[in-house]
């Protein structure tokens, strides 16, 4: 049996744009991406903690370094530039596989302040 699970977490990340005309899906810093284990195009499932919406979308590297978190598209109009957003990925796994999900912690300004692999 295969069975879905988190596999990686970006914990209260902060949105730094929001561009509703951009063609949809959200722009994340390269490193952050690097760091996460997310792939370019990869599906998210993001919760924005301060209005409690939830939304699919994929990844769009932004460049390394620039702590860039764009809302874009339709996704522009469920946050706003500061909010803190909770950002997932899964996997899908076989009955027993190892599973170990990376998360990281991130202070106000985009920074990665712990990781938890446990």
């Amino acid at each position: 049996m295969f069975r879905q699970f988190l596999r990686s977490k970006l914990h209260h990340i902060r949105v730094t744009e929001a561009n509703v005309e951009y063609t949809g899906s959200l722009s994340l810093d390269s490193a952050i991406m690097d760091a996460a284990g997310i792939a370019p195009w990869e599906k998210l499932l993001i919760a924005d903690v301060e209005n409690g919406a939830r939304l699919e979308t994929y990844a769009i590297p932004a460049p390394a370094g620039s702590k860039e978190v764009g809302l874009n598209g339709a996704a522009a109009r469920l946050g706003a530039v500061g909010d803190r957003l909770i950002i997932m990925t899964f996997g899908i796994y076989a009955e027993g596989e190892k599973l170990t999900p990376k998360v990281l912690v991130f202070d106000a300004d985009n920074n990665i302040v712990r990781v938890i692999e446990d």
